[in-house]
């Protein structure tokens, strides 16, 4: 080749290296733009006269300056601090909400205990009665409150879950349009800007959900979430939806569109502002919602009982001071039958906040708790009652026809505190006398005392019918009702009877008799009462927690998420400014650089401009020589 050629070669090269640096000026501030490079090469050497003469240079790609590795990590470092941003600032919320003294529980709690001790104080008073069922209704309307602004925040992560899933179906769409352009424009060379492009949208994906890549021989990419859950394969991209897939309308799951019902990956799911929601919904939502419903159907239900042992105004055993509702039942989408089980609350004090699962297999009933996953086989009795579980009571007799598979979501706390309610509308309804007294006879001879005496069974028909305790001394027992009860060496003889029990204390003499009857005529009694405000120093939530600290621990706890996403917050802006910088030291544009570059460049552009010149001017003379 010519210097002429050779010149025209480099002038060329040259013209595409300051085109590319000038791309790389003009993208300087472009966000997710990689600098790109011209890569040389020299031509074909030709064998002249012996030896090799080089014969120019030539362009061989345009190279995009990027790093797979770096780019992985800059995703991953996006995905963590949007999942950790989201999950501050929903964990926050709630903190607030249950902490404020404006519209927390605390004040509430401690007014309704404090209107019950003024009632004891005095039994027959109607404005402390009328004060002890106003701060009843005050506490089941605050309940209900803090439940509706939990509610409140549900609603807006479920809205937001749709929103999110909405954004991700757009971006996997985008991704697999984009990777059906860069394989069939591969074939004529690298598409940088297709590249970069495909990188933005991928960045995005990875703000909404943590992703896995993996990039095919022909360039394209395929998109993974979760456990292997793939999204793009190639050109084609899988939606995802949100919808119940668990019977629970208030929680919507994600699922991946099939050609049949979707698959539920809720569980798989991870990091970027989806993740935030599905965790915060499930560890902070649903736990503070079953928290409260817990303390609400515990506080209901322990004096309710407690009313039930005494006696009111009119003489009669107390009503129910409050409504509790009762355990949330829903069947799974697909089971084989619409009927649901019942389930009733037993013993209160062994509540769990967890929500649970009954599957039946064809043959035996299932019940798993979510919360840990424990599964437990129900043992039925004959009226296929189950044996209660957790406080909870099964009744699966209405589930005949049901068929191997079908499940249902028990949640037993969930809405205990929006059904808390004030049932009593009469202050003489509150029980504040025990139902039963006792006197000891008047001809005891002996030394013993009635220690104390109380209803135990207010469902027992008896339990105010009167009844007589008498002691024989030779057989060194109590007898009532045909039953007999052994002297206790100690000192202390527990007897029970129709409903009743009673503690008697030191040594009776043969003979001796004890009179257990209904207590009615003594308005002025304010044992149950007393046994009422007793209630709220007792570890009645959960059998380890009396009702302040069952509610000290939902602050604690969401306080502590709340510090837990803050502090992953403070790592996870520290950890993308650090990969950012790493992206940017390897495919950003420096300015500085790309200024010498250009200059660089322009300088041998000119200078092969120049190899030109004088080769033209070569030509010339020797043609005017040949002309001669």
């Amino acid at each position: 080749m010519s210097a002429s050629g050779i010149g025209t070669s480099a002038l060329l090269a040259f013209q595409r290296a300051i085109g590319t640096t000038s791309n790389n000026i003009a993208n300087s501030a472009t966000e997710g733009y990689s600098r790109q490079r011209t890569e040389l090469s020299n031509q074909t050497p030709q064998f002249l006269g012996g030896s090799f003469q080089g014969q120019g240079v030539q362009v061989d790609t345009i190279r995009r300056i990027s790093d797979d590795f770096v780019n992985t990590q800059l995703r991953n470092s996006i995905s963590d601090q949007s999942n950790a941003e989201l999950k501050a600032s929903l964990a926050g919320r709630i903190d607030d909400l249950l902490g404020s003294s404006s519209s927390g529980l605390t004040p509430v709690l401690q007014g309704f205990f404090d209107a019950g001790e003024d009632l004891a104080n005095d039994p027959t008073s109607s404005a402390a009665r009328t004060v002890f069922l106003t701060e009843a209704e005050s506490l089941a309307e605050r309940f209900g409150a803090i439940d509706r602004r939990i509610e409140e925040q549900r609603d807006i992560i479920n809205g937001q879950i749709d929103t999110n899933v909405e954004e991700i179906n757009s971006l996997t769409e985008a991704v697999a349009g984009l990777n059906r352009e860069i394989v069939a424009k591969s074939t004529q060379g690298t598409p940088n800007d297709l590249l970069d492009q495909r990188d933005r949208v991928l960045n995005e994906l990875a703000e909404k959900v943590n992703v896995r890549i993996t990039e095919q021989d022909d360039g394209a990419v395929n998109v993974f979430v979760g456990n292997g859950q793939a999204l793009v394969l190639g050109g084609n991209n899988r939606e995802l939806v949100a919808e119940s897939l668990t019977g629970d309308p208030s929680s919507p799951d994600i699922g991946l569109a099939t050609s049949g019902d979707p698959v539920n990956i809720s569980r798989f799911i991870q990091g970027g502002e989806l993740g935030a929601l599905l965790e915060t919904r499930t560890g902070i939502i649903d736990e503070a919602q079953n928290t409260l419903g817990r303390l609400a159907t515990s506080i209901g239900q322990e004096y309710n009982q407690q009313n039930n042992l005494g006696l009111d105004l009119n003489d009669e055993l107390g009503a129910d001071i409050f409504d509790t509702g009762s355990p949330a039942v829903r069947g799974f989408p697909g089971n084989s039958l619409n009927a649901t089980p019942d389930v009733t609350f037993g013993d209160t004090r062994d509540l769990t906040t967890s929500d649970y699962r009954l599957d039946f297999d064809g043959t035996d009933y299932q019940l798993t708790r979510l919360s840990d996953g424990e599964t437990s086989t129900l043992n039925l009795d004959g009226n296929n009652v189950a044996d209660p579980v957790d406080g909870l009571v099964i009744d699966v007799d209405g589930l005949t026809g049901a068929q191997g598979g079908d499940e249902w979501l028990i949640q037993p706390t969930r809405n205990g505190a929006r059904d808390l309610s004030v049932e009593m509308t009469d202050p003489s309804g509150i029980a504040a006398a025990a139902a039963v007294r006792a006197d000891a006879g008047a001809d005891n001879t002996g030394n013993a005392t009635i220690g104390s005496v109380q209803a135990v069974d207010a469902d027992d028909g008896a339990l105010l019918d009167d009844a007589v305790v008498t002691f024989d001394g030779a057989a060194q027992e109590f007898s009532v009702n045909g039953d007999t009860f052994a002297l206790d060496p100690d000192g202390v003889t527990t007897i029970s009877a129709n409903g009743w029990e009673m503690e008697i204390r030191g040594t009776p003499a043969d003979g001796d008799t004890f009179e257990v009857g209904s207590n009615e005529g003594h308005p002025g009694d304010n044992r149950n009462m007393l046994a009422m405000n007793d209630l709220s120093d007792e570890r009645l939530v959960g059998g380890d927690r009396t009702f302040g600290d069952g509610y000290n621990s939902l602050l604690a706890n969401v306080g502590t998420r709340t510090r837990q996403a803050q502090v992953a917050e403070e790592s996870a802006n520290a950890q993308l400014e650090q990969a950012e910088a790493q992206r940017e030291a390897v495919s950003g544009v420096n300015l500085d650089e790309e200024a010498a570059d250009l200059i660089r460049h322009q300088q041998a552009y000119q200078a092969a401009a120049q190899v030109i010149s004088v080769s033209n001017s070569l030509f010339d003379s020797l043609l005017g020589a040949v002309r001669r």
